[in-house]
């Protein structure tokens, strides 16, 4: 087991080399938006292959039909012919719009039988909880192929930990928090995007998680809207049965001369009065170059300490 020091405001984990699994290679497909620039899956499948990877794309990961990645009908084929193929890992490109588009049209049976991990974050969310929904099987909010390898740099930790988790070698992760309720239990952990979970209330692909870890994060949202849609959830009865929520990146918004001091800690404060459940912040994960990778579905355990949180990860999730 291997303990590294981190410092602020990223995560600290632990890695156990036992029961790893094929982490061989990866996937990458455009489920959702279209890539911008070609270039930024070159040097993604660079930057992967040099961390030990192998790196098929999709032959339509390019295709654009307006902003998307193709026509739904395209963008369905390419989740076929990644059940396919011989890489265990299928990796979205990037984000942005779509997914909702193709969830009546997946085979969630067969997605969840063909074994592959699956991982992506923001419109992946959708995805993610659809396939928890219908069948329980385990996929994981994390980088993506353009936003956090095609960059112009790579955060080396974000790289670090998302490898130790497709390699089953994750055992603990551990951040930093400056407002954390007190937990400590255990639960399913869920969630991703903030935007991608509420729009699938009152649908089928709305995971019913009882005792759950929820964890959420979104960009370019004004606090007022990430209140509105925490408080759609408590009102839909989502909060009050989670164990806790747990609040990572909310980036790229601008606040407005008549908040008059209203921002998200305001908004956290009115959260933590209306729902009853404990809230903990400084999640490293989100829209930002620093996230760590998150098994959705897998049970996990939680507990806070003064100025930490820990995740405790199943060492056996496959």
């Amino acid at each position: 087991m291997i303990k590294a020091n981190l410092p602020h405001g990223h995560a600290e984990h632990v890695h156990d080399q036992h029961c790893k699994p094929d982490a061989s290679g990866i996937y990458v497909i455009s489920p959702s938006g279209a890539v911008a620039d070609p270039e930024t899956l070159t040097r993604a499948g660079a930057r992967l292959i040099a961390l030990g990877f192998k790196v098929a794309l999709d032959r339509g990961v390019l295709h654009q039909a307006q902003r998307f990645a193709g026509t739904d009908a395209q963008r369905l084929a390419g989740f076929a012919r990644a059940l396919k193929q011989k890489l265990p890992i299928v990796m979205a490109s990037r984000g942005g719009y779509g997914i909702g588009r193709l969830l009546d049209g997946l085979d969630w049976q067969a997605i969840a039988d063909s074994g592959k991990r699956f991982v992506g974050h923001s419109d992946f969310t959708a995805f993610s909880l659809a396939l928890l929904a219908k069948t329980e099987a385990i996929s994981y909010a994390g980088p993506m192929a353009c936003f956090d390898f095609g960059g112009k740099k790579t955060e080396s930790l974000t790289a670090e930990i998302f490898g130790e988790c497709m390699r089953g070698e994750l055992e603990i992760l551990s951040f930093e928090t400056q407002d954390a309720d007190a937990v400590d239990g255990r639960g399913i952990l869920w969630g991703g995007n903030l935007a991608m979970i509420t729009s699938l209330l009152g649908t089928p692909y709305m995971p019913k998680i009882k005792g759950g870890i929820l964890f959420v994060e979104d960009v370019g949202e004004h606090p007022y809207r990430v209140e509105r849609m925490l408080n759609q959830l408590a009102q839909a009865g989502i909060l009050a049965k989670q164990k806790a929520l747990i609040l990572g990146g909310f980036t790229e918004y601008r606040l407005a001369e008549h908040d008059r001091g209203y921002d998200l800690k305001a908004a956290i404060a009115y959260l933590r009065k209306s729902v009853k459940i404990p809230v903990i912040t400084g999640l490293p994960f989100g829209h930002t170059l620093m996230k760590v990778t998150l098994p959705i579905g897998a049970k996990v355990g939680l507990a806070t300490e003064k100025g930490l949180a820990h995740l405790v990860l199943d060492e056996h999730q496959h």
